[in-house]
This record gives C-alpha cells, structure tokens and sequence, in this order.
C-alpha cells in the first residue's frame, strides 16, 4: 500500500470511528455481587484493597476485602466510644478509620483493625467556628487534616492531624460558593476539596477558597474519588471524571447486567472494577471498554 493510500485509510477509519467513540459512554459488566446489609450508608476502600462499610441500619462498621469476607466489625448502636447513631459516612487510609456518627454529633477514629482511638465532637463547644452537628461526611487530605461536613451549619469545618480547629468555609458568606444543602464530601491526592451541593459539585482547596463550581443534570447523592478517579451518582446513575486530565468532564457509566440496581448509595472505581454499594449489597462489575 503506497503511502497516499494508507493516509487516507487512515482518515477514514478515524472519522467515521471519532464520532462512536463521543457517543458510547465507559461500560461495565456485572460480575459478581456480596454482603447482606439492612440499610448501608456509606463505603470507601484503600490503597490496599480493604473495604470499609457503615450499615445505619445496625449501627455497625465492616471491613471486608474485595471478595466480600466480613474481616472484622465494630459497633452497635450508643454514645459510649465506639458505638454510633447513624454512622453516615466512612472515610479510611491505610492506618486509620473515620466515621461520621451523625446523631452523636462526632467523629469517630478507629485504627485499620476497627480499634477504637478517639472521637471529636465539638457541637458544645464556646467557639462558634468550630462547632458541627450531623455529620454527612468526612475525608482527610494527604497532610493529615480532616475535612468534617457540617449539615447542621451547612459549611465544612477543617481539623489538624491532632483535632484542632483550623477554619471554617463554604457557609452563608462564602458568596457563590456558599453551600445550601451540602450531602457528600471526598478530597483528591492533590488536597482538592470536592462537595456535592443539590445539583452542584463545588470545588475549594486545601485552604478553603472556591475553585470552580461544576453544574450537574441532577441531584447526586454519592460521591467518592480513588486514585484520581472520581465517581458521583444518584439512585439510578452513575458518572465518572479522570481528575488527571486538565479539564474536569463527567462521563456517564453504562452497566450492563439483568438487573440494574434502582437503589445506589454509593459507588467507587479500583483496580479497573466499579463497586457500587446498595442499600443491602455490594455489587462488582468489570470495565469492558
């Protein structure tokens, strides 16, 4: 073939297949699914493979690995330390657990094994600043700080690595990146702050200032980012954006299975298999393009 002909081969082959390419969103095929939960809330999964899982439901948080074996569970409904009410969000790395004890008005830090540390409430305190009640979410940045969803005062409160005040934003005078119904919080590898807001994603950084504010087609209730790879979802849908890539673009994710769940809380991509968690299960589909 003379090299004329292969050129335009070539152009033929990339227009016609460009457009395909646009309108096919990422597909995953359903795999496998596990766990029996009677009301799951929340669920992040770390660097080296285990899954955390809170269950409001019976009050309790699960480690389990990517097989779907319970290693180990903590909990139970209470005040005590190490006991919740309505644990709504889970947040882990590779040496500690967070929870979001959203009726205690607390976080609670457990290490890897679910050994309870400490917890960190602050509703009674003197200082209005740093005061929160009912925790949504929590998540900690690569330094150690720990970002607190504040529903009660619709902000976020910043904590040090030892639970000490830093700051306050997002509330009433944050103008356009003033929060009115904050529900889900995750901060990426680069200590990007990322808030799900109604039908908004409001960005800040590591210091509190607005970044960017990203529009979405609808209310989404879940949102995690691992490696980079940021996923939001509602009950029915799920989308995904590569936060490697200059501009943040939201792609919708095809399932393909018999049954699409109708009930997602939550959902994460790791090691090219999307988890998304139910209300009483977690189901596990591979990436097929």
């Amino acid at each position: 073939m003379n090299r004329n002909l292969f050129l335009k081969t070539f152009f033929l082959i990339v227009y016609f297949l460009c457009p395909l390419i646009k309108i096919f969103p990422q597909e995953y095929s359903f795999y496998n699914s596990f766990g029996k939960f009677k009301n799951a809330s929340s669920f992040c999964i770390t660097s080296a493979g285990f899954i955390y899982l809170t269950d409001s439901g019976t009050d309790e948080v699960f480690k389990l690995d990517t097989l779907g074996n319970i290693l180990k569970y903590a909990g139970g409904y209470g005040w005590d330390d190490g006991l919740f009410d309505n644990p709504s969000d889970v947040y882990a790395n590779p040496l500690s657990v967070y929870i979001c004890d959203k009726n205690n008005h607390r976080i609670e830090r457990f290490d890897k094994d679910l050994n309870f540390i400490w917890q960190l409430s602050t509703r009674n305190s003197d200082t209005t600043d740093e005061r929160f009640g009912y925790p949504l979410g929590c998540a900690v940045s690569q330094q150690g700080d720990l970002y607190v969803l504040d529903s009660e005062n619709r902000r976020i409160i910043k904590f040090d690595l030892f639970g000490s005040f830093v700051q306050n934003f997002g509330g009433y005078d944050a103008g356009n990146y003033s929060l009115t119904s904050p529900k889900k919080i995750s901060v990426s590898s680069d200590n990007k702050i990322f808030v799900l807001d109604k039908d908004r994603l409001v960005i800040f950084d590591q210091f509190g200032n607005g970044l960017s504010i990203i529009k979405l087609d609808s209310e989404q209730t879940g949102i995690n980012i691992i490696f980079n790879l940021l996923t939001v979802n509602n009950q029915k849908e799920i989308y995904f954006a590569n936060l490697n890539l200059h501009e943040i673009s939201l792609k919708k994710i095809d399932l393909i299975t018999s049954n699409s769940p109708d009930d997602i809380v939550s959902s994460l991509i790791f090691n090219n298999k999307l988890y998304i968690l139910t209300k009483n299960e977690i189901q596990v589909f591979n990436k097929i393009n």
